[in-house]
């Protein structure tokens, strides 16, 4: 009985406790009796903005003095029908009671006002130096405020007259043309009754005068970018990149080009090791987009896949119409060039391996397991050069008849030792260019294909002469960890002249600017 005592004290504080609680608010529940429309009157009568004047009617079955409360802290109105205007942007409840009937409380989102710049139409392209454009902008203005406007324009901009123009305060500019390459930007700024609004901001793609090849290339928490490769750039004319108005995605590690579309392999958030348990981390996709920038679809996602399977690395092989994809770090798969809006599914033979690690006869014999992937190609007699950058560092290669065998395939291993993140072929001049992070000098090489020696069969080890061919040191800043360094992670070839082009971002160590 000791025990009930304490037990039955202890129930009687928790009530005593309960009974000094302050008294509950009294709160108005909402009535189907009580309701209420808003719609905008007067100009722009589909948007919401600030300063629009929105008519509210009282639709109540039941009769009552009115209080209505707009949820933006003014004063409460007790009108049948009341008219409001919203200074701030923003989401909010409004409120109306009526006495001895009950309340309604209903959603308002008022978006801001901005200005809209666009440029009139044009016959065929905008050139350089010579189409001129007019711009003109949307503003509404439903309070009828007084509006200033501030345009800035982008270097190498004239009027009519071919005076430079760099600001305008009208609100038409007039006509103007551009003296360089690629994207100019032109900014407005408004202040509308004497508030600075969210600028404006127009991109107007000005192209050169003839045909020439284009680099793309993926900016880093930006877009995809297009480049104008001009040999002989007149002493007047500057040239700079179009923003194809495309995100680069998360870790765009390769771009391929065929037939007028770009494909971007994307890697994903995760780029390194990650304790993927429940093996739905993945988010890597491969998007197509035409070179433009007017199309985007999707090839295929990862998404809620294994992180491990996200698309890093591509070739595509232009005869069989396949893309070529590798994963982090156990084989390459490939899809048609045609296929599209696919979801990842292992299980799926679509998605079986073309190559694995263990499908080699290298395995055990020159990689190991988990032997991180990197950019790889195909040369025309169909070997396969597969660089590696863990258990085993050095290019395997192979042929599709090695695929399954157990012994190490005729072509053998290179560049053993060398962290190679990215290479390119120039079959035509019989050139090898390598960027090198790990093992070597830090830099970009180039090799004459005769001096590629094949390591399996007993020849010197590339890595032994590597310095003679070092082009250019390069100390990169890059993401990742030891063996997964993002660094430089893809080469281009132009097969016409033998340049090779390639994406640097350097090192605050470095002489050499990124680029």
């Amino acid at each position: 009985m000791r025990h009930l005592k304490y037990i039955l004290i202890l129930a009687f504080s928790f009530i005593c406790y309960a009974c000094v609680e302050n008294d509950p608010d009294i709160e108005t529940f909402p009535s189907d009796d009580v309701n209420f429309k808003y719609e905008v009157i007067g100009d722009y009568k589909i948007d919401y903005l600030v300063g629009s004047q929105i008519q509210f009617t009282n639709t109540s079955v039941v009769k009552g003095a009115c209080t209505w409360d707009f949820g933006d802290g003014t004063p409460v109105s007790n009108e049948e029908n009341p008219i409001h205007k919203y200074e701030v942007a923003g989401n909010y409840n409004v409120s109306l009671t009526v006495e001895n009937g009950g309340k309604r409380v209903n959603k308002i989102f008022i978006s801001d006002i901005f200005p809209t710049v666009s440029m009139g139409e044009i016959d065929g392209i905008c050139e350089v130096n010579k189409t001129f454009v007019e711009l003109s902008v949307d503003l509404p203005n439903p309070d009828n405020k007084t509006v200033e406007y501030e345009w800035v324009f982008p270097e190498g901009t004239v009027d009519e007259n071919m005076n430079p123009l760099s600001t305008s305060n009208k609100e038409n500019p007039g006509k103007m043309k551009f003296l360089n390459v690629g994207s100019q930007k032109v900014v407005l700024k408004v202040r509308l009754g004497g508030r600075a609004l969210q600028e404006g901001v127009i991109k107007i793609p000005v192209g050169y005068t003839e045909e020439v090849k284009t680099l793309y290339y993926a900016v880093k928490k930006g877009n995809l970018h297009a480049l104008k490769l001009i040999r002989d750039v007149p002493e007047n004319i500057k040239v700079y990149p179009f923003d194809l108005g495309v995100k680069s995605g998360q870790h765009p590690f390769n771009i391929l080009f065929s037939d007028s579309l770009l494909y971007v392999l994307d890697a994903g958030k995760q780029i390194g090791y990650i304790d993927d348990v429940d093996e739905n981390l993945g988010d890597g996709k491969i998007s197509v987009i035409s070179r433009d920038g007017s199309t985007v679809e999707t090839m295929m996602t990862n998404n809620q896949g294994t992180a491990f399977n996200d698309p890093h690395f591509g070739y595509i092989n232009e005869s069989q119409q396949m893309l070529y994809y590798s994963d982090r770090n156990t084989g390459i798969r490939r899809l048609a060039l045609t296929e599209r809006n696919l979801q990842m599914d292992i299980t799926n033979d679509k998605y079986a391996y073309f190559v694995q690690n263990t499908s080699l006869g290298y395995y055990d014999k020159g990689f190991g397991w988990g032997a991180m992937n990197t950019s790889f190609t195909r040369l025309n007699d169909g070997t396969w050069w597969w660089p590696k950058t863990y258990n085993n560092l050095g290019i395997f290669r192979f042929k599709d008849s090695d695929i399954g065998g157990s012994d190490i395939p005729a072509s053998g291993i290179t560049a053993g030792g060398l962290f190679i993140k990215s290479l390119a072929i120039d079959e035509q001049r019989q050139m090898v260019f390598f960027a090198v992070r790990e093992g070597a000098t830090s830099g970009i090489y180039a090799i004459p294909m005769a001096d590629i020696p094949n390591e399996s069969a007993g020849e010197a080890p590339l890595q032994n002469k590597i310095k003679d061919y070092l082009v250019q040191e390069l100390v990169s800043d890059s993401e990742g960890s030891t063996s997964e360094y993002v660094d430089i992670c893809q080469m281009v070839l132009d097969p016409e002249d033998g340049s090779v082009y390639f994406g640097f971002r350097a090192d605050p160590s470095s002489s050499v600017r990124s680029g």
